[in-house]
């Protein structure tokens, strides 16, 4: 199925919303169409919540790009952006496990210079030796001129979601895509 940029997020959005916290920007100057936050708990204690043996925290922030054509300069700029966007919002302390940040670029074509710099991107930082989690970059790219997903090697599992939603076919026999 050819989806235009609108209906591929508008697909990822509804996907997203079970999981995700959604906010959704109004168009304005940015390309930014959404972020979707994830948060997650987890802790062991034994017989009352004082007595705690650890915790976890892990947060996902998910952000969605509308842009008709990635070039590389474009890549660069936004990659940063939403970098320095995301680590304001991470809760680094005790207890904090891990954080992705995650921009998921959607256009109509891609250059190749900006998907292999995609590809190649690796930003990943720990805090305080670890001892206090660390952040992995995960970005992906939505060509949907191509049918095309990819990501950077973090971000794998993200691209195979994204396939997932938007590419997969429930019918089989009769070849439709949902």
């Amino acid at each position: 199925m050819q989806y235009t940029r609108e209906a591929a997020i508008a697909r990822l959005l509804k996907s997203f919303e079970t999981y995700y916290n959604i906010h959704r920007f109004p168009e304005n100057e940015t390309p930014i169409t959404a972020r979707c936050d994830f948060f997650e708990h987890s802790q062991k204690y034994v017989l009352s919540q004082k007595a705690e043996l650890w915790s976890a925290d892990c947060e996902e922030f998910l952000y969605l790009l509308d842009i008709p054509r990635l070039t590389l300069p474009l890549y660069e700029q936004w990659r940063d952006y939403i970098r320095e966007e995301g680590m304001k919002l991470l809760h680094i302390g005790p207890g904090h496990m891990y954080s992705f940040i995650t921009p998921v670029f959607v256009c109509d074509t891609c250059d190749e210079d900006a998907r292999k710099a995609l590809k190649k991107c690796r930003i990943y930082k720990s805090f305080h030796f670890s001892l206090h989690g660390w952040m992995d970059f995960h970005t992906a790219v939505v060509d949907l001129e191509r049918g095309r997903i990819d990501a950077n090697r973090s971000g794998h599992n993200t691209a195979k979601i994204l396939k997932k939603v938007l590419y997969s076919q429930t019918n089989k026999k009769k070849g439709e895509l949902v």
